[in-house]
């Protein structure tokens, strides 16, 4: 694997350029790759594990500003008009495993538009840890590794729910580019079963607290799926008495514009805007600032689905576990099917189903065309009173 000062950055399928305008866009792991850079210092020619490419008075390593004005160690090359080559480096050679996922990234400058100009590739941060150069085995701490075949059988979406769930419909458009295609970025993920939603919710907290561990702050709490009571306390953003997200008793505004994406009527999907998903954020929030509570797709929640749980759960931890749908626990059935929490409607759900106090459920294996879910992460500290008109 080598990055030459040429007109192309030379890649094996592995490496991924910064955006050096977003430095947040890209969070490392803990550095326990196949290739470090942290043990880098000033000087010319290659170094351990990177051998330069072209003569040695065409590389150096210099201390300079990196694009996120941290001060760092980086790789700079620059044309002689005499060599065969114009700077870079290569790094050695290293057996990988072809069931793991490898990342490489770097950052790469150009301070000239003539063939002399002189480039910079950043390696070490020595001021932070941002710039660093890194190829690791896909592994962040606290966090299992998953082969590409687990990953595909278990997590990733179903992208056939949409031809499975309405067999009569014209689907295949969005089964095709859902999810990969770029018009569908900010679109909700769909045909993901309870179980993919909560691993989701595992590797976003390793991931997360990895990178809090890299820059020397504390691990937050862990993302996961709400609660019924933390979800239908958010969707209702302090309306208590209402029957949604935005009140009384209409499922349109003043003007006659759908409030949220769902199924009006007798079928008239297009009411709304939208045949079927729309974009996040394409109808307006709650009092809470919180969007889509209500259509659109419908979302997991942590709970087991019991018609009878409300009444039966603790109020200080309201939630409700069936034990026996519980491999771990002495109460375990198996011929019980689990079945959890969904709320919210979608976009194929009739207006009953957006009411913040409708109940309803599905088998937590169930991929559909129409469940989605979101994040849910615990607070620390108290509540600022800001939500109940606090100052």
């Amino acid at each position: 694997m080598g990055v030459s000062s040429g007109p192309n950055l030379i890649t094996n399928g592995l490496i991924a350029a910064i955006d050096p305008n977003n430095r947040k866009s890209t969070i490392w792991a803990a550095p326990k790759g196949l290739i470090g850079t942290d043990a880098w210092a000033t000087g010319s020619g290659g170094t351990t594990g990177y051998g330069q490419n072209g003569s040695t008075v065409e590389n150096e390593r210099v201390t300079a500003t990196d694009p996120w004005g941290d001060t760092s160690i980086v790789w700079e090359t620059r044309a002689t008009g005499t060599a065969d080559a114009d700077g870079g480096w290569n790094t050695d050679w290293y057996n990988v495993d072809r069931t793991k996922l490898y990342r490489f990234s770097v950052w790469m400058r150009r301070t000239s538009s003539t063939s002399a100009g002189t480039f910079y590739f950043g390696l070490y941060g020595t001021g932070g840890t941002w710039g660093v150069a890194r190829l690791d085995n896909g592994t962040i701490e606290g966090f299992p590794t998953v082969t590409a075949e687990d990953f595909r059988d278990k997590y990733y979406p179903d992208s056939t729910v949409w031809v499975r769930d309405f067999a009569h419909h014209m689907g295949d458009p969005v089964q095709d580019y859902y999810y990969w295609h770029p018009g569908y970025d900010d679109y909700p993920v769909v045909g993901v079963d309870w179980e993919a939603a909560v691993f989701f919710a595992k590797w976003r907290t390793a991931y997360w607290n990895d990178y809090r561990k890299t820059i020397g702050e504390p691990p937050m709490p862990a993302f996961r799926l709400p609660s019924e009571a933390e979800w239908e306390y958010a969707a209702r953003g302090g309306r208590d008495m209402t029957k949604y997200p935005w009140g009384n008793p209409y499922t349109r505004n003043s003007k006659g514009c759908m409030l949220a994406n769902f199924k009006p009527g007798r079928g008239n999907f297009y009411d709304d805007g939208f045949s079927y998903t729309a974009p996040v954020q394409s109808f307006f929030p709650n009092d809470y600032g919180i969007f889509d509570t209500s259509g659109n797709v419908s979302e997991w929640c942590l709970d087991d689905f019991n018609p009878s749980a409300v009444p039966t759960v603790w109020d200080l931890n309201p939630q409700y576990i069936d034990e026996r749908t519980n491999p771990q626990s002495k109460k375990y059935n198996s011929k019980i099917s689990p079945k959890k929490v969904v709320r919210g409607g979608s976009w194929k759900d009739v207006a009953y189903y957006l009411e913040t106090g409708t109940r309803t459920y599905e088998f937590k294996d169930s991929a559909r065309a129409y469940i989605g879910f979101r994040c849910a992460l615990t607070h620390l500290g108290r509540s600022s009173g800001y939500e109940f008109g606090g100052k």
